[in-house]
């Protein structure tokens, strides 16, 4: 496991075991020095032969390949968007469960939906929670009601002022 510290630190700390082990020194011997394994000190050693300096540059730690492809995002981009409704759901609305369904049915790969919303930034989106409307909402008839009715039925003492608590 790698020792914490930034990359000019890693770096550092491989070219001064190098510069101890080029001084004589044993590979015990360094490795006591700088605080790491034997064979450690064997692989900068190897490393700075085959590659020069350079290999003694601290590489980015790739971590496990992602299971979708970027190709493979970008359909799951254009199935998204035709809306749930074209993919066999009755509603217009895509939810994390739905999206890992069309994810495993659209390219065999299975996802847990809880890691949905994960992809789903990766790509550029955000989570949307859909307002709760009625489908019969009339908008007319209640910026009618609000301009007409409501400051009827609002109450509103006549000449309101704080009162005093004591």
């Amino acid at each position: 496991m790698r020792v914490a510290g930034s990359a000019e630190v890693l770096e550092y700390r491989r070219r001064r075991a190098l510069d101890l082990l080029d001084e004589g020194r044993s590979l015990h011997e360094v490795a006591g020095l700088v605080d790491c394994a034997p064979s450690s000190v064997m692989r900068w050693r190897d490393a700075r032969d085959s590659e020069g300096e350079e290999g003694l540059k601290v590489k980015k730690a790739s971590g496990r390949p992602p299971r979708l492809t970027d190709k493979q995002k970008s359909k799951l981009e254009k199935i998204l968007l035709k809306g749930s409704i074209a993919s066999g759901y009755r509603t217009d609305l895509w939810t994390t469960a739905r999206i890992a369904e069309v994810i495993e049915r659209n390219f065999g790969v299975s996802y847990h939906r809880d890691h949905i919303g994960r992809i789903l930034r990766q790509m550029g989106w955000s989570h949307q929670k859909p307002e709760r409307r009625a489908a019969q909402r009339d908008e007319k008839k209640i910026r009618e009601w609000v301009e007409k009715d409501w400051p009827r039925v609002k109450k509103t003492p006549a000449g309101w002022a704080p009162i005093s608590s004591s």
